[in-house]
């Protein structure tokens, strides 16, 4: 298995180089070179089977020689073992035809942990093997950071630098980052959005000089590890459901498209996904390109759902790169094109994206309002993201056909808008119950690459 650019000119990886490196060095992403396909025996074949062994069978022919089976199910068992739930991905039906997959049961409360605990068991394995250190930066807009951390936190041969945007995510995502007391780890209070953050990741990428003194290592949703796991809940979900033998839809509360993009990737390894329909709070860049044709930036709104106040979503670029054809120079005009502003997808393009994707667009009132709701009448609390998501699908579903909602993370993350919606404080689980009284460490940094650059460096040193 071989993983090539999204803008052509990278050379291809194997699955382990792609995972270390993140990023492509033509400051693309890596997506494999040819996707595979389970057969409908193979799906029916998952009936009954554990979350870990559909994971196995589900990921197995994207790793390649990279682990060997023996490793490579040990490295998923450890992966899902401090999970809260012992089915990881439990189905809860909200309604007639309706199911919300819980996908927060993982150690930071976030659908994140099912990517990243797996990712740091593959991290740990590579790099024991090859006696190599790396240097782990990430942006976040709130739950991916904390993710991280967790999943690396302690660990000899990596260093762990997080930004995300101060005063924009919650207090319980920023304390997950903040009280972690272990030195290989460093949370960064970056003064800007989200889309800043992101921006100064990818300018570190691009530096090479930076990029091989530190050796940088990616684990944001860039790195193609992190959307494979993600694929696995998918199958699982769908296979509960009755797939192979009846077709299931999805509702993906989204702001950087990994998660739907990894839906994308199970439809086309031969889940009978009908549609993937993206929900997205006021910063609705994804849904007005999915309407319009138009991807144009706009000013980023602070709102109770921070984890998609974003403008810049990095994942599109892979749905991009299949809607034209592969065609790598496309998408770097793309690309560039979005650095003065934005870019107008083509028609024929444009038919590809609406052939797998609906879009659906929820205002903070209705966020509110279907929080409300859904504790009301179905006994459900939900994130401000998973209320999103439930939202649109409840809009959208077709009712002879099943709708799965992502709940993305758990309401004990945010709150503060969760009380302001159901009058219900939801509290956090026993073994997270002192986190506001844990102490914080932290340094805010400008948005400024140099600097930024600087401070890695002299920490890494130290």
């Amino acid at each position: 298995m071989q993983y090539i650019s999204t803008r052509g000119k990278a050379p291809a990886l194997g699955f382990e180089d792609t995972m270390l490196s993140g990023l492509a060095r033509d400051g693309g992403l890596y997506v494999p070179e040819t996707i595979p396909t389970l057969s409908t025996a193979d799906i029916r074949a998952m009936h009954g089977l554990s979350y870990e062994e559909i994971a196995f069978r589900v990921m197995r022919p994207f790793v390649g020689d990279a682990f060997t089976d023996e490793v490579f199910a040990d490295l998923i068992t450890k992966a899902y073992a401090g999970f809260g739930h012992d089915a990881r991905a439990p189905l809860v039906q909200l309604g007639n035809g309706h199911f919300l997959l819980e996908l927060f049961h993982g150690p930071t409360l976030a659908f994140k942990d099912f990517a990243m605990q797996l990712i740091g068991q593959m991290f740990q394995e590579a790099l024991s093997r090859s006696g190599k250190r790396v240097t782990i930066v990430g942006a976040t807009s709130g739950d991916t950071g904390s993710a991280a951390i967790e999943a690396f936190r302690g660990l000899d041969a990596v260093d762990v630098f997080i930004l995300y945007p101060h005063d924009r995510i919650s207090e319980v995502q920023r304390r997950q980052m903040t009280t972690p007391t272990e030195s290989n780890v460093h949370a960064m209070a970056l003064d800007g959005d989200f889309d800043d953050c992101q921006a100064r990741l990818k300018d570190m990428f691009n530096d090479f000089d930076f990029r091989d003194d530190v050796r940088l290592a990616g684990v944001n949703s860039i790195n193609w590890g992190r959307v494979l796991a993600q694929v696995v809940y998918y199958f699982s979900s769908a296979v509960s459901l009755g797939a192979p033998d009846r077709k299931i839809s999805y509702s993906v509360p989204t702001g950087n498209f990994g998660d739907i993009f990894a839906g994308y990737i199970a439809k086309r390894m031969g889940l009978p996904i009908d549609r993937l329909v993206v929900a997205t709070n006021q910063n609705d860049i994804l849904h007005r390109c999915l309407s319009t044709g138009g991807y144009v930036t706009d000013r980023v709104t602070p709102s109770i759902s921070p984890s998609m106040d974003i403008q810049v979503s990095s994942n599109f670029e892979r749905a991009l790169f299949d809607a034209y054809d592969r065609d790598g120079n496309a998408v770097a005009q793309l690309m560039n094109e979005l650095k003065a502003g934005g870019f107008h997808v083509s028609q024929g393009a444009m038919d590809v994206l609406r052939d797998h994707y609906d879009s659906g667009r929820v205002s903070e009132d209705e966020t509110l309002a279907t929080i409300r709701q859904a504790q009301d009448h179905m006994g459900e609390l939900l994130c401000p993201h998973s209320a999103i998501g439930v939202a649109v699908a409840e809009a959208q579903r077709d009712p002879n056909v099943p709708m799965i909602t992502l709940a993305t993370a758990h309401p004990a993350k945010f709150p503060d808008a969760v009380e302001k919606a159901s009058g219900l404080r939801p509290p956090l689980p026993d073994r997270m119950a002192d986190l506001f009284t844990r102490e914080e460490r932290v340094t805010r940094v400008p948005n400024d690459l140099t600097q930024l650059e600087t401070f890695i460096k002299d920490r890494i040193a130290s």
